[in-house]
């Protein structure tokens, strides 16, 4: 009797397990990344009013493929390391044969991720 209580009352309990985002394989992050350079960045825009709102940005100077580019993220609360990185491309959007859009996906050793946009190009 007392185990087919303890068996109904397991049943109706709600489920416990908490819903986890699939860790990121790490196979996928095949480009590498060197940050040379991690800064905060206040943005400040304008609104109507006189009043302004204001956002920091973080912002890297990095190379990938021997090619030096400046990479953003609007959602950063802190800086970022300088050193290597591994990481994939989740946007590229190329319209024409000179212009481009990009969003790179860096993997953090504790399997977290950052997305990172193309905001300038270097030679």
């Amino acid at each position: 009797m007392m185990k087919r209580l303890l068996f109904v009352l397991i049943l109706s309990l709600p489920p416990i397990a908490v819903a986890e985002k699939d860790q990121p394989n790490a196979a996928d992050y095949t480009i590498a990344v060197h940050v040379s350079s991690s800064s905060l960045v206040q943005n400040c825009t304008d609104v109507t009013g006189g009043s302004s709102v204001c956002s920091i940005e973080q912002r890297l100077l990095v190379t990938i493929g021997g090619k030096k580019y400046e990479l953003e993220n609007s959602r950063a609360t802190a800086l970022l390391r300088t050193g290597d990185y591994k990481a994939k491309i989740v946007k590229d959007e190329t319209k024409t044969n000179y212009e481009y859009l990009r969003t790179y996906e860096f993997l953090f050793s504790d399997g977290k991720t950052g997305t990172y946009a193309v905001m300038g190009e270097m030679e």
